[in-house]
């Protein structure tokens, strides 16, 4: 629809015109204009904030990378966010609209940190119990993840909804656990599990820092999902039922078996990302084993275009926000919103900024 402004008797017209095919080129300048206009707005939000806009914005960019404890604390935040949003981007591209993964990192969170607690008794650990406490956090997120797999299933419930209602009953039961049988009776009353021993931990990939195996599984992850995505077979079924599922169901392809793939590979994504936190971050159960990870993994997950290698950088841009608003809080007395306020202006301006990979703006007089 054409925006007009009258000046002096003259109607200059602002309008959208499509293009003959979209434009390759916008979609990936898109992602930098976006990235742009969000640094531009914090610069502004920062002066009404009556804070300096270069110290603000020196805080959200240039503090995290500044060193290599920085980058470390990177690799941190981006191993949630990546391996969540590999997750959503097998969903998404299936048309499954599950947004649920917080409810299913949670459920990793617990169910591997369970199996730690179960295994430790003070000593011990190693590979082979790291492997089972994985495999636990992964399980849980697809136990949990099945949920609404079979609901949507079996009832043909939405998943959007039930996905999203699953988060907040993870959040509940994790809450019931950590008050309840697996409190720490040396806790002093607080709502935690007892510390993990030094052998039920990830080990680190850098000595004195928090970067774990983790972010090893991460990657390892990245490059499955682009295997599966991109050249099997069972990925092209999976892609084809979401963007055509006519011609799907006339190639035999199974919608029903496309849902539970994508489902349960999101869950136990979601899952291993829970259990990693629980024993590679944190070290034991708390109430707040995550900052909203699964939920800002959505914009990681459109940030990065639905692919695999876009979804790397992209969530190194969120992490850039998480660890800039926690450096906010401490040296410039932001509160701790300052997060969430720079990741809804980078999805803002990224839907408003993909209009353009269709269209073209042209001005008329």
């Amino acid at each position: 629809m054409p925006m007009q402004r009258r000046f002096n008797g003259t109607t200059p017209m602002l309008s959208l015109q499509p293009r003959a095919a979209p434009s390759r080129l916008m979609s990936y300048l898109s992602l930098v204009l976006a990235v742009l206009l969000t640094t531009l707005c914090g610069a502004i939000l920062f002066t009404l904030l009556g804070k300096n806009p270069i110290d603000g914005l020196a805080v959200f960019f240039w503090e995290p990378v500044r060193n290599v404890r920085g980058w470390t604390e990177i690799g941190v935040k981006c191993t949630p966010l990546i391996l969540c949003a590999l997750g959503y981007a097998m969903c998404y591209r299936s048309a499954v609209m599950s947004i649920g993964a917080e409810g299913m990192l949670l459920a990793g969170a617990m169910s591997g940190g369970a199996t730690a607690l179960a295994l430790d008794h003070g000593s011990g650990g190693g590979a082979g119990a790291l492997t089972l406490i994985v495999l636990a956090g992964i399980l849980g997120g697809m136990g949990w993840a099945a949920i609404t797999a079979l609901l949507r299933d079996r009832f043909n419930t939405n998943e959007i909804l039930v996905s999203l209602m699953l988060v907040y009953v993870a959040e509940l039961l994790l809450s019931y656990l950590v008050t309840g049988p697996l409190r720490d009776p040396m806790g002093f009353n607080f709502p935690q599990s007892r510390m993990f021993s030094s052998g039920f931990l990830l080990p680190a990939l850098i000595p004195n820092t928090r970067l774990n195996l983790g972010f090893a599984f991460a990657l390892l992850a990245t490059l499955a999902a682009w295997i599966f995505m991109s050249k099997s077979f069972a990925g092209f079924r999976l892609q084809v039922g979401g963007m055509a599922p006519l011609a799907a169901r006339y190639a035999g392809f199974s919608q029903r078996r496309a849902l539970w793939t994508t489902l349960l590979a999101s869950g136990g994504a979601a899952g291993l990302a829970g259990v990693i936190e629980t024993v590679g971050v944190v070290g034991q159960l708390t109430p707040s084993m995550s900052p909203g990870y699964g939920f800002a993994a959505i914009i990681v997950a459109y940030v990065g275009r639905l692919q695999p290698v876009g979804i790397l950088f992209s969530s190194f841009i969120m992490a850039l926000f998480y660890i800039g608003g926690e450096l906010a809080q401490s040296r410039l007395g932001l509160p701790h919103a300052i997060t969430g306020v720079f990741q809804g202006m980078l999805l803002f301006f990224l839907l408003g900024a993909d209009v353009l990979i269709a269209n073209r703006i042209r001005w008329r007089n």
